[in-house]
This record gives C-alpha cells, sequence and structure tokens, in this order.
C-alpha cells in the first residue's frame, strides 16, 4: 500500500523542519526528506579531526534559532537542547594586527570599541532596545 502525504518537504535544515513541523502540527501528513545521512541541514556537527572536537559543518552560528517562535514553542530544551553563546559572536582583524570584537553584550561592545564606542552606540542601541519589535522581521514570514 502506497503512503499518502499531503506534503513534502526536502531539507532537514532548521527552515524545513519548521516547515515539516508547523504543517504537521496543522494536521498534515508531512514527508521530511534529507539527503545526507544525518538531519540538520546547516546546523550539523560532528567530530572532524580529533575525538571529542566537534566541528560544525556548515555555519557556524544560528543567533536567531534561540528567537525562532516556532522552536520557542516546541520547548526542546526538555529534550537537551542547550543553546551555547560564546563570549564574541564576531570579531574583525586590522592590517596592524589589533582587532575588535563583538560580543553579545552592547555595553561590553562599546567598551572594547575605546574611541568609536559612542559611534557603535549611537548605530546599534536603537536595534537592541527595540529587538522585541523587530524580531518578527527577522524571524517570521516575510511582510512586503
Amino acid at each position: 500500500m502506497k503512503e499518502k502525504f499531503d506534503a513534502i518537504v526536502v531539507g532537514s535544515g532548521p527552515n524545513g523542519l519548521a516547515a515539516a513541523i508547523t504543517m504537521q502540527q496543522a494536521g498534515l501528513a508531512v514527508l521530511l526528506i534529507e539527503g545526507k545521512d544525518t538531519l540538520g541541514g546547516g546546523m550539523r556537527s560532528a567530530e572532524l579531526t580529533l575525538p571529542g572536537f566537534i566541528h560544525d559543518i556548515c555555519s557556524a552560528v544560528h543567533p536567531l534559532g534561540e528567537d525562532s517562535p516556532v522552536f520557542k514553542q516546541l520547548n526542546l530544551e526538555q529534550y537537551g537542547l542547550e543553546y551555547i553563546k560564546a563570549p564574541y559572536a564576531v570579531a574583525h582583524p586590522f592590517d596592524d594586527g589589533s582587532a575588535v570584537g563583538i560580543q553579545s553584550s552592547l555595553s561590553a561592545t562599546i567598551n572594547e570599541m575605546g574611541p568609536d564606542g559612542e559611534n557603535y552606540k549611537k548605530l546599534f542601541s536603537h536595534f537592541v532596545e527595540e529587538w522585541p519589535a523587530l524580531r518578527s522581521a527577522f524571524v517570521g514570514p516575510l511582510h512586503l
């Protein structure tokens, strides 16, 4: 007997998983197809060098995953999900050998930037303060 699916989702990365889960919760029979041996798309990791050293296979950072309305409502922490937050989100080296690091704390980043800190604060403080209102533009459907 042939299975009948209402929807087929190709790819088990964050967007594919979110789409498949949302449709399944709406009562649809969903087939999720992944071309790799492991699920997760760009969020996969594995021991690529030495035993015990886990490396990202694709992208290294998914900063909006924790704010995803789809993943929040699944309460994945009860299954062991833990978001690991590095002290620095990104760093930029300069030609003179110095570097600047962007931290998750706005004030820490401002302090690290020395005389440029005030300009950084003017540029980004509004985004940090208004993040709850801006979030849907980044983790929700596109609004035209």
